[in-house]
């Protein structure tokens, strides 16, 4: 036992296992907690069973003991010595609650900024003006220049005007160019079949096109509000894990001004308040209250980062369903010269997305044992 302690200890200093890089990973933190949580049980298991030992050869010397005064003497050290045991359990759940709370505090920061990151790119995407640009044939020159020639030359007994209502709409819109085509005698065929082979590309694409990449912008919008709601949810979340500690600065301002090492601060003090208290028989349920406070808060956090995972599955769900539906244009080989280069940069865009979405924004693994240690801060040994 005492070589295995040794070892991860070894490990833990020397070969850096103890301070991997976690800054961007909430699974590294999570992996660096249970680590951590199982050196701090190794610790305490080795000092359990040095008083086991004296337990051990005082219970034994208490059968041999033959004077009064020994048996009494040997009483109050087997006392002392289970009052040591107890101490020692204390103090070591007390420490696991430090570890989880602390890697806990890590995760917070973590997902916030990835809560962040994510804003900045919903954000760019449904601003996106390349969405509605590509989806609208008025916004093609080809087709604007195609209109305008017909309106010049289409004969105004036969012809009719539309409404800028209307012709901002693409369907009325080209419907009307149809229209107009086929009654304007003014223009040879030949001409006409010209016009409609410059915009034939254009039209084909738009129209099949223009539902997918408006779904697209508005399905954006959506997971834009849903992740705002997740960044509200855990800022209310770090409100009420820091709440016990009495740090009453939010979590925008904690961000701005660096201000972790002041909730570690407040942290060291109010496990001093514990110690203290649970130094003192009379205010062991204090004690017991002060680290139920301490843990209460991990509970919440497990709570979100359900809803963190649920938000970048359904959100790697909606990217995966755009990218099928940018790939659906049946025409795009034939009409790849005419296809705008937006199209092809807003694919692009949606793959690194899924990819982004299965690494740096990916789930917080927290199942099984993870799941265990998380919230009892226990291994599946114990």
């Amino acid at each position: 036992m005492k070589l295995k302690i040794v070892f991860i200890i070894f490990l833990c200093f020397h070969k850096g296992f103890c301070a991997i890089k976690s800054e961007a990973d909430p699974n590294k933190v999570v992996d660096e907690m249970l680590f951590e949580i199982n050196v701090l049980q190794q610790e305490y298991s080795v000092k359990r069973e040095v008083i086991f030992l004296q337990l051990q050869q005082t219970s034994i010397s208490l059968n041999y003991a033959k004077t009064i005064e020994e048996k009494i003497d040997l009483l109050i050290a087997k006392d002392a010595l289970n009052m040591q045991l107890q101490l020692l359990k204390n103090l070591e759940s007390r420490d696991i609650s430090k570890i989880r709370y602390i890697k806990g505090l890590q995760i917070i920061k973590i997902l916030y900024e990835k809560t962040l990151s994510l804003d900045h790119h919903f954000s760019a995407v449904s601003n996106l003006r390349d969405v509605n640009k590509i989806s609208n044939p008025n916004n093609y020159p080809e087709f604007v220049q195609m209109k305008d020639k017909l309106k010049t030359t289409q004969d105004k007994r036969a012809g009719f005007d539309i409404s800028n209502i209307l012709e901002s709409n693409i369907y009325t819109s080209v419907v009307y160019s149809f229209v107009s085509m086929f009654v304007n005698t003014n223009t040879s065929k030949a001409e006409k079949d010209s016009s409609l082979k410059e915009v034939e590309c254009i039209l084909d694409f738009t129209l099949r096109m223009h539902n997918d990449l408006n779904t697209i912008y508005f399905e954006t919008a959506f997971l834009q509000k849903k992740n705002e709601n997740i960044s509200e949810s855990v800022i209310d979340l770090f409100k009420e894990y820091t709440k016990p500690l009495g740090y009453s600065t939010g979590l925008e301002e904690c961000r701005k001004n660096d201000d972790w090492d002041a909730v570690r601060k407040n942290l060291d003090s109010y496990l001093v308040t514990m110690d203290k208290t649970m130094a003192d028989k009379a205010k062991l349920d204090t004690a017991r209250s002060l680290q139920i406070n301490l843990e209460f808060p991990i509970d919440r956090l497990l709570q979100f980062i359900t809803e963190y995972n649920n938000f970048i599955n359904e959100s790697v769900n909606f990217y995966e369903k755009f990218g099928i539906m940018l790939s659906s244009y049946e025409n795009e080989q034939q009409c790849a010269s005419k296809t705008p280069v937006e199209y092809t940069r807003l694919k692009e865009g949606i793959t690194i997305t899924i990819d982004k979405f299965n690494t740096a924004y990916k789930p917080v693994e927290i199942n099984g044992t993870k799941m265990k240690q998380l919230l009892y801060g226990i291994s599946e040994y114990d």
